[in-house]
């Protein structure tokens, strides 16, 4: 059914998007809280199921400070991940999905808690407006990755080397910017798109320094996309 016969505001569809994989959720779970602007419409919308009863014994594991700050404030309960795994079920949004329902994440900078709380996932469901929805990564989003900070710009022209354009990401200040791990970003962009995105993930794992990339390839089931023609769901092939 649509949701409107005009435009819809972008926070209209996520909070629709969350809404629809609240469904997937069932007391008793144990669930990895993504961040960011669509998973503030979940975990706001998680803890008013809590209070009226919905759910019950439910325990998060949030992916940022920025989630556990507001999860705790709704009231649900939380967990370390090393005490809380393995988890039932992830929910986290997306920068870009792509056919294959292959990822690029991070823009929130909290990919490398987010990919650790996947991985300990038995099943990942994405929510995210269809503007996410790309023909290829690299179509509309550039790349993060977490560096540590130390000689940060000896990785820049080894970068472009592969064909990207790395930028450090900064703050409004115009310092660099840190993760809740304390390291900086770089934000990697392709021409159009990203070639091979599995061989440009395998080199970038085996540079000392960078700790983890936004590519998350291969990790989601299922994709929760909303827009002004309503919602459709996208399941990754076995």
């Amino acid at each position: 059914m649509p949701l409107s016969d005009s435009p819809v505001d972008p926070e209209t569809l996520k909070r629709e998007a969350a809404r629809e994989a609240l469904d997937r959720v069932r007391s008793g779970m144990r669930l990895g809280l993504g961040s960011g602007s669509t998973m503030r419409h979940f975990v706001d919308l998680l803890g008013e199921a809590l209070a009226s009863g919905r759910f019950s014994d439910i325990v998060g594991v949030p992916t940022s400070e920025a989630t556990r700050a507001q999860a705790a404030s709704l009231g649900i309960p939380l967990g370390p991940l090393q005490e809380v795994q393995p988890l039932d079920l992830a929910v986290d949004g997306a920068d870009e999905v792509d056919p294959a329902l292959n990822l690029v994440k991070g823009l929130g900078g909290a990919h490398l808690r987010e990919k650790m709380i996947v991985q300990a996932s038995a099943r990942f469901v994405v929510i995210a407006d269809d503007s996410k929805w790309v023909p290829a990564l690299g179509s509309r989003a550039p790349l993060p990755v977490e560096v540590v900070p130390f000689a940060w710009e000896a990785h820049l022209a080894p970068l472009r080397d592969q064909g990207v354009d790395p930028v450090l990401r900064r703050t409004d200040d115009d310092s660099p910017y840190r993760t809740d791990n304390g390291n900086y970003v770089l934000h990697l962009h392709a021409d159009g798109r990203f070639q091979d995105p599995s061989a440009l993930e395998a080199w970038l794992r085996k540079r000392a320094g960078i700790v983890e990339t936004g590519f998350f390839l291969g990790l989601a089931h299922e994709a929760i996309l909303a827009g002004s023609g309503g919602i459709r769901t996208e399941t990754r092939s076995a």
